[in-house]
């Protein structure tokens, strides 16, 4: 069996190198969090991506800071809305939490 041969049985798709690599290196969540931030405005809607001045993704938790008291109050009374709808886009469970400032 010659050299060219092994190499053939071990070819992998470029996509499944990169996830098996990321996964190894503990960035995938890391990616889906930088997905997850990117999405806001089409998730949320634009209304409350205006008013969304900072958001991070830290231990499972959305950390948003929202310069409106109200849509404050009112997100914060949806606050499983939100989960839902971030764990439904990423394809698992990576929000468990959401904390407004």
């Amino acid at each position: 069996m010659s050299s060219d041969n092994k190499r053939q049985g071990q070819e992998k798709p470029l996509g499944q190198l990169v996830k098996g690599i990321m996964k190894a290196y503990g960035l995938e969540d890391k990616m889906k969090s930088f997905d997850l931030i990117a999405a806001w405005p089409e998730l949320m809607g634009p209304a409350v991506a205006q008013r969304t001045t900072d958001i991070r993704i830290e231990n499972n938790t959305l950390y948003l800071k929202i310069d409106s008291s109200v849509m404050r109050d009112e997100l914060f009374h949806g606050k499983q809305i939100i989960i839902a709808r971030c764990n439904q886009f990423v394809g698992e469970e990576l929000i468990r939490d959401v904390w407004f400032s």
